[in-house]
């Protein structure tokens, strides 16, 4: 089973790849921001106590997001596999996750970070905020954002470094070069192990 997370700061197009990849390699596609959005529209009751946290750009607590992950992944336990969209988001997230994927017999695989500078990143989120109808977006809430990242996601990827599964790949190519570069990297894991 070919399980694997996309990282990157917000702006990175992290989004936009997972969805890619996941239609490419036959994949159940985990976002967890999709999710609390979903909720959040439907007025559900998990999606009145996230609200706040989504609306001042701040990270949902750990076992909040774990329980819908975890719920979901059931969900489609039949799946080829899963790719998380900007899941773990803490180092407890990923420490958690790997304690989950084990108890299944399974494994996180690979940890692509599409890197992009941050001031480009800051960029692309003003110009999201402009036509984007999510609360995450708007202008007072992006520096947040960022800054959270920064102290709270930013320590995972050392966490899956120092694993031997992290991918770095460069995201300020076009959208097409950089989807390319991501399938690239997976190829050739898939490959390499299949000769083991």
């Amino acid at each position: 089973m070919l399980n694997f997370s996309i990282f990157g700061a917000p702006g990175s197009g992290k989004g936009t790849h997972s969805v890619q990849l996941a239609v490419k390699y036959g994949l159940k596609h985990i976002s967890t921001g999709d999710l609390f959005r979903k909720e959040i529209a439907k007025h559900t009751h998990i999606g009145q106590y996230i609200r706040q946290f989504v609306n001042e750009g701040n990270l949902i607590p750990d076992a909040t997001v774990l329980k819908e992950v975890y719920r979901t992944a059931l969900c489609h336990r039949y799946a080829k596999g899963y790719i998380f969209d900007g899941f773990p988001r803490t180092v407890v997230q990923a420490e958690m996750l790997d304690k989950l994927l084990l108890k299944k017999n399974l494994a996180l695989k690979l940890v692509i970070y599409i890197k992009v500078p941050e001031k480009e990143l800051l960029q692309r989120l003003r110009e999201r905020a402009q036509i984007s109808e999510r609360s995450d977006d708007k202008t007072d809430v992006i520096a947040n954002r960022m800054e959270i990242y920064k102290q709270m996601t930013f320590p995972v990827l050392e966490y899956y470094k120092k694993q031997g599964k992290l991918i770095e790949i460069d995201g300020m190519h076009p959208i097409e070069i950089t989807f390319s570069d991501i399938c690239t990297n997976i190829e050739l894991f898939i490959n390499s192990h299949r000769k083991l």
